[in-house]
């Protein structure tokens, strides 16, 4: 396989061997450093370990890019096309590493953060430090689930996120880039807002965890792995995201008021929206086929699922 490309990984932790693994089946050039040598001389085992996950899921591809393992790095940055730093979630310690970045890698490279928490702005405050400079959130482990999020600082140039998403996809990634700057993202976002309603839940007395967790992953799980909220509404519902949001919209508002929130109204505008980009997708002729493919795949997914929950031996 042609080389892709060359990527510099800051940090041989879970993450940064993650994306070592994934970037070098795609057929990348991969230096990881890591400074700690315990780390450092164990990254090589660790990555193959990794490849052996993605085979197991069917997502290995068979590239095999060259593999530079090293404890601190020398004119390496200069022919990198992109650099994710993959350290610990310390801002002092991402703010340098920046600086640095900033000074020593090639002036075409993207340079982006794993970080799960800090936003880039955090992290360079000065809007012309920014263009080339984007936060890649991953969802762990990245080589098994391969959503990476890309978020900007307000001066990151859309030139850079498209790059930034173009690497991505091309070592087998979905990549999905945030419109502006946000904390938390949208996956924690949203799995913040779950978590926050189930320990509402339990702390009033409504169900216990186990049974919450039983009510994710017997009911909502499964319809979410394969669609999503948006689609599961509106294979649900006939008529589509606008008859779901008509039927269903008041009793959720009303649950979002009672905990206080605002902003719980899905206006006629939103919800044209959201319809229009669902049908961009899938077309409303289409829609009673995708209900019978999610019928089936909700199926299978169900016998793999309770198959592996049997098999658990904790």
């Amino acid at each position: 396989m042609k080389q892709a490309g060359h990527l510099v990984v800051l940090g041989a932790g879970s993450i940064g061997v993650s994306f070592s693994a994934v970037f070098r089946d795609a057929g990348f050039e991969v230096t990881i450093c890591d400074p700690d040598t315990e780390r450092s001389s164990a990254a090589t085992q660790a990555i193959e370990a990794q490849r052996a996950a993605m085979a197991l899921a069917g997502l290995e591809r068979g590239g095999n890019g060259k593999l530079n393992v090293v404890g601190s790095l020398d004119s390496t940055l200069e022919k990198a096309d992109m650099v994710i730093e993959a350290g610990p979630e310390r801002l002092e310690d991402k703010q340098a590493i920046f600086l640095d970045l900033l000074e020593r890698a090639s002036q075409d490279a993207i340079l982006a953060t794993a970080s799960s928490a800090i936003p880039m702005s955090r992290i360079l405050p000065r809007p012309a430090d920014q263009a080339r400079c984007l936060v890649a959130h991953p969802v762990n482990p990245p080589a098994i689930l391969r959503l990476i999020e890309l978020c900007p600082a307000p001066a990151t140039s859309p030139q850079n996120m498209e790059k930034a998403s173009l690497l991505f996809d091309r070592a087998g990634f979905r990549s999905v880039r945030l419109g502006h700057e946000i904390e938390g993202f949208v996956l924690n976002r949203l799995q913040g807002a779950v978590l926050r309603e189930a320990y509402r839940l339990v702390d009033e007395g409504v169900v216990g965890a186990e049974d919450l967790d039983a009510v994710m992953r017997l009911g909502l799980g499964p319809r979410w792995a394969l669609s999503g909220p948006f689609e599961t509404a509106e294979l649900n519902t006939p008529g589509g995201i606008s008859a779901h949001a008509a039927r269903m919209g008041p009793a959720y508002r009303a649950m979002g008021e009672g905990r206080g929130e605002t902003g719980c109204d899905w206006s006629t505008a939103l919800v044209s929206r959201v319809e229009s980009e669902r049908r961009a997708v899938v077309s409303e002729q289409a829609l009673p086929k995708r209900a019978e493919w999610r019928v089936k795949a909700v199926a299978r997914l169900v016998a793999v699922r309770d198959k592996l929950l049997g098999e658990a031996d904790v």
